[in-house]
Order: C-alpha cells, then sequence, then structure tokens
C-alpha cells in the first residue's frame, strides 16, 4: 500500500476535520476507546491513492457557470429531504464529535486511545462546561445564553440574532464565543447554532426553573428531534421502525426496546468508524452549490467563491442575513418554485457540487478535494469494503454493473461511469463511503424520486444515533422513556409531534 498524503484542514480557529487517535483506531489492542469498529472482523479494503483520488475527481460535478434558477426545477434536488436537514446534520454531528480535553490530558494520552468523554447528545457544543466554568458564554443570570448582535432580512422573525463574539483586536476578526467553534464555519449552521441558543432562553423563561431543569428538558427536546424528526427523514420509515419496534407498534420504547443488530458496545458507548468516516458523510452529497437566506435577499449566495460574499463562516457576516428557516424547513404552505419555496436538499448520490472538489485554503488543502479526502480518509483508517459490510449485515451486495459515478438525474443516469471502470480494484471492492452513497442511489427512478439512505447506510446511521442515545443514562431515553415534549411546544396540527420545526418557532419567541 502506498503511504497516505497526511489530511490537513485549517480553520480561523486551528484544525479541523481531524479526529483525534482516529488514525490509531486500527492498530489499538483496546476493544473500546474513543473510536471503535462495528464490524471489527472484516479485512481492510485494499486500493492505493492513485485510484482513489481518481475517483474522488469523478465524484465531483462540474462547474456550472449558471446555476438552475429558482424559477425551473432542479433535478438535482431531493423531493424528499429539505436543505435544512443538511445542516441540522451538520450540527448533530458536531455534538457527538466535540471534544473539550485540557491540553494536560491531550498531553497524558497524545495517542487518544482512550476517550476522555463519551459521545451523547448532549449539547456541549452550544453549552460548553457551564456557566460556571465558561461564564463569558452566558448572560449575568447564569441563567440565559448570552446572543449576539440583531439580524435583519428575516420580516417574520424580529428578533433574530446571531452568536456572541469577541474581537481580540480592532483589525482581528470577530471570534465567535461558543462551546464548540466548528459551529461558526458556515452562516448556515452558525444561526442553527443561535436558534439552539434562543431555544434554551425559550426553556428558562417558560420553565422559571433552575439552569439545570431547562438545560435537561432543552437536551431531552433536542434528543426527540434528533430521534423522532432527522433519523426517519434521513433513513427512511422501514429502516427507522425496524429499529425502533415501538413506534410502528404505538407502544413506547420500554415494551418493545430498540433493536440493535450491529453496534454493541461492550463497556461503554463507542463512536464506530464506519459511522464518522463513511456513512455518516452522507450529507456531503446533500450540500446545493448556494443556498437562498431570506427574502430580502436579492439574490441566493454560493457556499464558497474566490470572488465575492458567500456563506463560508468563521468571522462575522453581514447582518441583512437573518434565515429565514421557512426556505430550510416545511413550516407550512410554500410554492413548489420561487424565492419562497423550500430548498430542497441535494440527491444522496455519488456526485458532490463542484465546490466542494476545490475547498479555499482558509477550510481545506492537501488535498482541497473533499471527495477525495472522504476516500483517502476511509483508506487510512483501514475501513472495510461496502460489499464486505453489505454481506456481514446479511445483505445482497450491489452489482458490480449497478455500482456507477455520478448524479441521480435522467439526464445523467444512462452515461454514468461504472465503478470498475475506473479500476479493476474496485470490482467487489468499493470504498465504504461511496458504497453507501451508490446504495442510496439504487432508489432512483426519475428525477421527482425521493432518495434516502438504504439499508447499509441507513442501518449502520440509524443504530449508532440510536446506541449512543440508549447507552447514554441522562437522555430522555434511558432517564424516562414515556417523556414527551411539552404540549404547548408541540406542533398545532399534530398532538404529540415535535419536530425541528416546532423547535425554530420555539426559538423564534425567544
Amino acid at each position: 500500500m502506498h503511504p497516505t498524503p497526511a489530511l490537513t484542514v485549517r480553520t480561523s480557529t486551528g484544525r479541523h476535520g481531524e479526529l483525534r487517535g482516529l488514525d490509531l483506531t486500527s492498530r489499538s489492542s483496546q476493544f473500546e476507546g474513543r473510536f471503535g469498529r462495528m464490524f471489527r472482523t472484516l479485512p481492510p479494503a485494499e486500493f492505493n491513492q492513485e485510484i482513489l483520488m481518481k475517483l474522488g475527481s469523478k465524484m465531483t460535478a462540474d462547474f456550472e457557470a449558471t446555476p438552475t434558477p429558482e424559477t425551473k426545477p432542479d433535478d438535482e434536488e431531493n423531493s424528499g429531504i429539505s436543505a435544512g436537514y443538511t445542516y441540522l446534520g451538520q450540527f448533530i454531528d458536531h455534538d457527538l464529535t466535540f471534544d473539550p480535553a485540557s491540553s494536560l490530558e491531550r498531553q497524558n494520552d497524545p495517542q487518544a486511545l482512550i476517550d476522555f468523554r463519551t459521545p451523547r447528545f448532549d449539547l456541549d457544543c452550544v453549552y460548553g462546561r457551564g456557566p460556571d466554568d465558561q461564564p463569558y458564554l452566558y448572560r449575568s443570570d447564569g441563567l440565559h445564553m448570552l446572543l449576539g448582535d440583531p439580524l435583519t432580512g428575516n420580516d417574520a422573525d424580529t428578533k433574530a440574532r446571531g452568536v456572541p463574539r469577541n474581537r481580540p483586536q480592532p483589525n482581528e476578526p470577530a471570534r465567535a464565543l461558543l462551546g464548540d467553534p466548528r459551529n461558526d464555519e458556515n452562516v448556515i449552521v452558525s444561526q442553527l447554532q443561535s436558534t439552539m441558543l434562543r431555544f434554551h432562553n425559550r426553556m428558562v423563561d417558560t420553565l422559571g426553573s433552575s439552569f439545570d431543569d431547562a438545560q435537561r428538558m432543552v437536551r431531552w427536546h433536542y434528543q426527540w428531534v434528533v430521534l423522532y424528526d432527522f433519523l426517519p427523514t434521513i433513513i427512511g420509515q422501514d429502516t427507522f421502525r425496524d429499529i425502533l419496534p415501538h413506534v410502528a407498534k404505538n407502544t413506547n420504547p420500554l415494551k418493545d426496546p430498540p433493536v440493535l443488530k450491529f453496534y454493541k458496545p461492550v463497556k461503554e458507548a463507542f463512536m464506530p468508524v464506519e459511522f464518522s468516516v463513511a456513512a455518516y458523510r452522507f450529507g456531503h452529497s446533500m450540500v446545493r452549490p448556494q443556498y437562498r437566506l431570506n427574502l430580502n435577499m436579492a439574490d441566493r449566495l454560493p457556499i464558497f467563491s474566490k470572488a465575492g460574499p458567500s456563506l463560508v463562516g468563521f468571522g462575522a457576516f453581514p447582518s441583512t442575513l437573518a434565515i429565514d428557516w421557512s426556505l430550510f424547513f416545511k413550516m407550512g404552505d410554500a410554492p413548489a418554485l420561487g424565492p419562497k419555496r423550500v430548498q430542497p436538499a441535494y440527491k444522496i448520490d455519488t456526485s458532490v457540487v463542484n465546490p466542494l472538489g476545490s475547498l479555499p485554503p482558509s477550510v481545506a488543502s492537501n488535498p482541497a478535494s473533499l471527495p477525495q479526502r472522504n476516500l483517502l480518509r476511509g483508506w487510512r483508517m483501514h475501513l472495510p469494503s461496502g460489499q464486505s459490510v453489505a454481506e456481514a449485515m446479511g445483505i445482497e451486495p450491489i452489482p458490480n454493473d449497478q455500482l456507477k459515478v455520478g448524479k441521480a438525474t435522467e439526464a445523467d443516469t444512462a452515461g454514468n461511469q461504472k465503478l470498475t471502470e475506473l479500476s479493476p480494484l474496485f470490482q467487489d471492492n468499493a470504498p465504504l463511503w461511496y458504497y453507501v452513497l451508490a446504495e442510496a442511489q439504487q432508489q432512483f427512478k426519475k428525477n421527482e424520486t425521493p432518495i434516502h439512505l438504504g439499508p447499509v447506510g441507513g442501518r449502520i446511521v440509524g443504530e449508532v444515533i440510536v446506541g449512543l442515545m440508549l447507552a447514554d443514562t441522562h437522555s430522555f431515553l434511558r432517564q424516562n422513556p414515556l417523556f414527551t415534549p411539552i404540549e404547548s411546544f408541540q406542533s398545532k396540527s399534530k398532538k404529540g409531534e415535535f419536530k425541528m420545526v416546532d423547535l425554530i418557532r420555539q426559538a423564534m419567541q425567544a
């Protein structure tokens, strides 16, 4: 095997995108540490750097000089998933992988084979280490979260605020004051962070109780959204109900507990590399090249731009860019086309938009291509092939002639190149991240076909999310399985329902 180049990501706040100890997972003598494996007995897939770089380039869509206008259907859009779930998924990832380990702890364990924290859905990316240890994240009462400057542009949200920021010196960038600095890496996830801050403040005002009580209720409502809104949207109802039989039976988790066939921690919950390095990176294919943030914008903004404004974060952005979340999540009646529509995510397929194939130097380098980075990282982590994982799960692997590279559109499907035509090394030996995307793409029939994760990718993502929540003794699933969201917070149209849109509606009142 050829040596793998270093994968470097740079941000204004330091290294980003690397997980401590991840590269030693394959050689760790410990069964479970910071990271572990769901399929420990499977051999690593054998590739070389050249063919992975070639595949990464092939998975990058061509540059579109003239993007599809809002008034016309975009064949790459996914009718089954709205754009907000792309960034909710990013927020969830940051919550799970945030590492507040001190520099002393890192010196004591430079290889990070032992995790200093169990991955949990606990919003430590919002709360940091709490009001006693990080008081600058909170108002002087120690109850409410500190908010940033007012934002305009969304006429439906006159209380919109950004994240709090500090400017060390007059000519330096305004740094976000956050529990996790990664939640400022783009304008959209930054405002998702501020939405969670406002939701906490709304909870404090509603309960009128202690910080601990409010924090617990915020976490439980957030976990409810992850479990009952985000997860079925991404993995599909069939896989969701197979993992959580109480949903289909209309019972409760005590009577019909979750079914975890492959994620089975022996000691403590751990982060499987099959999840973190492959399956959960499905969201990269969902990213759109540009987004409309509100109706007062003259046009949409690109995610990256070498010249001109974009959605790149790690610094203050124009105060006129308050997000209208009804353009990202279905919050009511909306037209199918035009500026007022709910922007769909792009399809989960084996193609990512062109800007992700050439990330700006401030974000990543060596290589700057996100698909190439994902493929090389999977190889470096000694991940098994997608076919071997499918077989281990008792799922028939996708035939080689059905594994292709390219967009899931009527115009592109017929001409998409077979994976094995790129290299014979891919015969029955597809990289796991690619395979998860290609598996989802098998659902494609026509441009309007909704696409979610398939049986392999969906099962990995579903079991890990449910398993991590089940392992957390402070989660509602363990501490109070019969919990339901506050009645006044629930959807007005369906009793007992509480989705991300309902969380947003409550946050907008703070």
